[in-house]
C-alpha cells in the first residue's frame, strides 16, 4: 500500500482544482451561476447531473470539475470514489469543504493492486483538501484497513499460504507490542485435531497452524476476533470443479478481514483485551487427506463425522471457537469465507450475518448503514439442527438436507461457541466480482467496517 496519508489533507488554502458537486435536482440552479462557455462545455460533455458522472469546464486560468452525486448536502462514502480513479494526479478541494463519509472512497478508489506487474503505472496521486481536519485519521485507517484485506485477498495462494498468514500477524504483533504464540506440527495435532485433520494433506512450505494474538489490558473486556484462513481450497477429496477452485486463493478472506479488525482495535488503542485466533490451512488433496466419512474429534471434544471434505472452513473455525470460549470472552466475532449458499441468497455484496441476540444484530444493521457497509441478516434457525445430525458421531459436517446452507454451516459453529457468549458470525464473499466507485474489481472487504462501528460504540468511552 502507498502512504494514504497524502491522499487526504487538511485545507489550508492550497492551489487545488475545484470540485463541484450537483445533482439533477440542483442542475439548473447551479447551470445559473456558469458563463454561457462553461454551459456550453457541460452540454458538449452531454452533463445531466446523473450520480457519477462528471464533466470539465475553464476556471479562469485553469479548469474545474463538475460532478454528478445523488445527495451534495449527504454524501456516502463512494461518492468520490469514481472521480479519484479517473481525474489526473493533482490536488482538488470539493467546493463546499466538506467531504465526510466520502473520504474513504476517495483514498480506496486509487487502489491498485500490482505487485505482479512488471510495469506498474505510476499515475501519481490526487490529494483532496478537507476542512474536516479532525476526520481524517479515521478515514485514513479505515482505508488501510480495507486495502490490506484486499491485498491479502489478491495475493495468489503460493505467496499468500499459512506462513505469510503467520507473518502478517507477526508484523501485528511487533507493531503494536502484542503477543503472539502459533501452534503447528504433533502440538497440532494434539490440540487442535480439526485444524490438523483439514491441512495435512498441504505440502511442508504450507503446513497448517493455529495462530492467536493477545493485546492490550487484561483488566478490560475481552473479545475475541476469529477469521477463516483457508489460504488454498480445492476441495479435498470432494474436488471442486476447475470453475470453483478459480477463486479459492480468497478462501483465506477471513483472515484477512479477522487481521485488519485487529489492526483498527490496537490502532485506536481501543480499550479491550483482543484475542486473534486464525487456524491457517491449505485445504489439499494427497494420500493423508482426511475422507469423507472419516470421525474427527474437535478440541471441544465433540466428534465430527465428515460428510463432504469440502465444507472444512467450519471444522477450523470450530476449534478456533472453542479456543477462544476457554477465555471467556464477552464477545466473539467471526469471518469467514464460509458458504456458497449465502452468495445465492444475498448475492456477493451483502455479508450474511449471524448472531444468537437479536440486540446484537440490530446494532450490526445500524452500524453498517451508518458507515456504508451493509449487512443482512439471516436466522440462526434451531429448528434445523437437525439437518446435521450423524448416525455415528456427535454432529455431520455438512447438512443433509440441501436446504439453508448458510445457517446450517452457522449452526455448526454455534455448538463450538460456549453457551451464553455473545457471537457475531459473518458469512462474507471477500470479493468484488465487478467494479464500482471506490471498489475495484478483486478482493474486498465486506462487513469490516461494520464490525469495527460496533467496536467503537461499545468500547469508546465517548460512544467513538
Amino acid at each position: 500500500m502507498s502512504d494514504k496519508n497524502a491522499l487526504i489533507q487538511p485545507d489550508r488554502g492550497q492551489k487545488a482544482v475545484t470540485i463541484h458537486l450537483v445533482n439533477k435536482d440542483g442542475l439548473d440552479q447551479f447551470l445559473k451561476g456558469l458563463s454561457v462557455p462553461q454551459r456550453a462545455a457541460l452540454d458538449a460533455q452531454k452533463f445531466a447531473g446523473d450520480a457519477g458522472s462528471h464533466a470539465i469546464v475553464t476556471d479562469g486560468d485553469g479548469w474545474a470539475v463538475v460532478a454528478g452525486v445523488a445527495d451534495p448536502a449527504a454524501l456516502t462514502s463512494w461518492c468520490l470514489g469514481k472521480l479519484a480513479d479517473v481525474l489526473p494526479a493533482g490536488t482538488y478541494r470539493c467546493s463546499g469543504g466538506e467531504v465526510g463519509k466520502a473520504m474513504l472512497g476517495w483514498v480506496t478508489g486509487q487502489y491498485r493492486f500490482d505487485r505482479y506487474r512488471s510495469d506498474p503505472a505510476d499515475e501519481g496521486p490526487r490529494v483532496l483538501l478537507t476542512s474536516e481536519v479532525k476526520a481524517i485519521d479515521a478515514a485514513i485507517a479505515a482505508a488501510e484497513a480495507t486495502e490490506l484485506v484486499r491485498d491479502l485477498v489478491n495475493t495468489p495462494a503460493e505467496d499468500m499460504g499459512p506462513g505469510q498468514l503467520e507473518a502478517e500477524a507477526e508484523g501485528l504483533a511487533k507493531a503494536f507490542r502484542a503477543e503472539i504464540h502459533v501452534t503447528r506440527g504433533e502440538m497440532l495435532e494434539r490440540e487442535y485435531p480439526m485444524v490438523h485433520a483439514v491441512g495435512r494433506a498441504a505440502g511442508r512450505a504450507h503446513a497448517p497452524r493455529l495462530i492467536e494474538l493477545e493485546w492490550g489490558d487484561p483488566k478490560h473486556p475481552r473479545i475475541a476476533v476469529i477469521g477463516k484462513g483457508v489460504c488454498f481450497d480445492s476441495g479435498g477429496l470432494d474436488i471442486k470443479p476447475g470453475a470453483g477452485m478459480l477463486l479459492m486463493k480468497k478462501d483465506m478472506g477471513g483472515a484477512a478481514h479477522a487481521l485488519a479488525l485487529a489492526r483498527l482495535i490496537m490502532a485506536a488503542k481501543l480499550p479491550v483485551r483482543l484475542h486473534l485466533l486464525v487456524p491457517a490451512v491449505e485445504n489439499a488433496i494427497a494420500g493423508n487427506s482426511f475422507r469423507p466419512g472419516d470421525v474427527l474429534k474437535s478440541r471441544a471434544g465433540i466428534t465430527v463425522e465428515i460428510g463432504n471434505t469440502d465444507a472444512e472452513g467450519r471444522l477450523v473455525l470450530g476449534d478456533a471457537l472453542a479456543r477462544a470460549g476457554e477465555k471467556e470472552p464477552e464477545l466473539v466475532i467471526d469471518f469467514a469465507t464460509l458458504t456458497g449458499a449465502a452468495r445465492v441468497a444475498v448475492g456477493p455484496d451483502l455479508p450474511a450475518l449471524f448472531t444468537r441476540r437479536d440486540e446484537t444484530a440490530q446494532e450490526i444493521l445500524d452500524a453498517g448503514l451508518a458507515v456504508d457497509d451493509p449487512c443482512w441478516r439471516l436466522p440462526l434457525y434451531d429448528g434445523y439442527r437437525e439437518y446435521l445430525k450423524s448416525d455415528i458421531a456427535d454432529i455431520n459436517n455438512a447438512g443433509s438436507s440441501g436446504f439453508a446452507g448458510s445457517s446450517t454451516a452457522a449452526l455448526f459453529l454455534d455448538r463450538f461457541v460456549p453457551a451464553g457468549t455473545d457471537w457475531i458470525h459473518f458469512d462474507t464473499f471477500a470479493w468484488r466480482p465487478a467494479t464500482k466507485p471506490g471498489r475495484p474489481k478483486g478482493g474486498d472487504a465486506l462487513g469490516l467496517r461494520a464490525a469495527w462501528h460496533v467496536l467503537q460504540q461499545r468500547y469508546t468511552p465517548t460512544g467513538g
